[in-house]
């Protein structure tokens, strides 16, 4: 797979601008309060969902969409779009997951992450589409894009693949692969539907896989929504609506630069953010949390918000079934670092150990992302 695309002064300059700002971000974030990291991290995510979902239509306000993925809110009549937003929620948190065990990008791992944001959690996944589909305009009907053939997909799709991997060993900048990754994919369209969120995602995937997550303090699509004709625009790479038209060998120049310049200008916000929210010194950590896993450094953080929790929360927190989140409980309670806020009470609720209560006030912003 060629894809044609130029470095030119302005994508370069860019690319410096995200260096320098996930360099101040790396030094200032360890100063950052907890509670704050906490709290940035989960706006972060709630953004990233609503404005992903809202480019395709969906209907949540971002407050309604913080009541479904933080409360567990529904809203009569709106069903689908509560599904929407619960899932690429859900999604996120993989993608955080995959990024942190280094997973390789393949194709199944590509359809799993379709299947969690147009289907839900514990589905098999996606099979690429059997037929042809096309995007058309929503006022007039016109067709915009007619994607490749369905029986084209499954090549395309290993070609996309391989193309990463490669960009990878060659060790062409993050941003560019993640840039690049976004539009062959909506290329490629090999989906019926969800491919717009599915592509946001997998650039999101790509970025935190080699180090771009900013303490995953940033939403991308949060930038797009603020001129989505601009973020259609770039898409736009050649004036031919068909696949075979010349859009498989178009310059991406133009699309590359606006992703790179669109992530620049996310990326110098949220250092601006992080610096004005550094306040306390650097602290070397105790031990008792370094013993501490991914999973449990996520649910402490969940106190630095409030006294206690429910098994219902930490699931939505960790993105897991409360079955699962049940049996970390009971490891939780043997290891002393979690307790019984209330025996008596049927529906439980659980609060840190006197030893781990101390440390909410003290624990750096590294020490809980590890």
């Amino acid at each position: 797979m060629n894809l044609h695309y130029t470095f030119t002064p302005v994508i370069v300059r860019d690319l410096m601008d995200i260096e320098s700002a996930r360099q101040a971000v790396r030094l200032t974030a360890p100063s950052v309060p907890p509670q704050v990291v906490e709290r940035l991290r989960q706006q972060a995510r709630v953004r990233s969902t609503h404005y992903s979902t809202r480019i395709e239509g969906n209907r949540l306000t971002l407050a309604e969409a913080e009541h479904v993925v933080l409360e567990g809110r529904r809203f009569p009549g709106r069903e689908r779009d509560v599904r929407e937003v619960q899932n690429y929620y859900r999604a996120l948190q993989r993608v955080e997951e995959w990024a942190e065990q280094q997973a390789p990008i393949t194709a199944e791992l590509i359809c799993r992450l379709h299947a969690i944001i147009f289907t839900g959690p514990r589905v098999r996944p996606t099979p690429y589409r059997d037929g042809q589909n096309v995007i058309r305009d929503a006022a007039s009907g016109q067709i915009i894009y007619m994607p490749p053939e369905a029986a084209d997909v499954p090549g395309l799709m290993r070609d996309l693949v391989e193309w990463i991997a490669q960009a990878e060993r060659d060790e062409l900048p993050a941003p560019v692969i993640a840039g690049l990754a976004h539009y062959q994919f909506v290329t490629i369209h090999p989906f019926y539907d969800g491919n717009g969120r599915t592509a946001r995602a997998l650039a999101t995937l790509v970025l935190y896989r080699h180090g771009y997550d900013l303490g995953r303090f940033y939403s991308l699509e949060e930038e797009y929504v603020q001129d989505l004709p601009a973020y259609y625009a770039a898409l736009q790479t050649h004036p031919h609506h068909n696949y075979y038209e010349g859009r498989a060998e178009a310059d991406l120049t133009g699309w590359l630069a606006y992703f790179i310049h669109s992530m620049a200008a996310v990326f110098h916000r949220v250092a601006d953010e992080v610096r004005a929210q550094a306040v306390l010194p650097v602290a070397s950590e105790p031990p008792e949390l370094r013993r501490l896993d991914r999973r449990a450094r996520l649910v402490l953080g969940l106190f630095s918000r409030q006294e206690t929790v429910t098994n219902a929360e930490i699931a939505r927190a960790l993105g897991l079934a409360p079955r699962t989140v049940r049996d970390l409980i009971a490891g939780w309670l043997e290891e002393g670092w979690l307790q019984v806020a209330d025996p008596a009470r049927k529906s439980r609720r659980y609060r840190l150990s006197a030893k781990y209560r101390q440390f909410i006030g003290g624990i750096t912003a590294e020490g809980i992302s590890r």
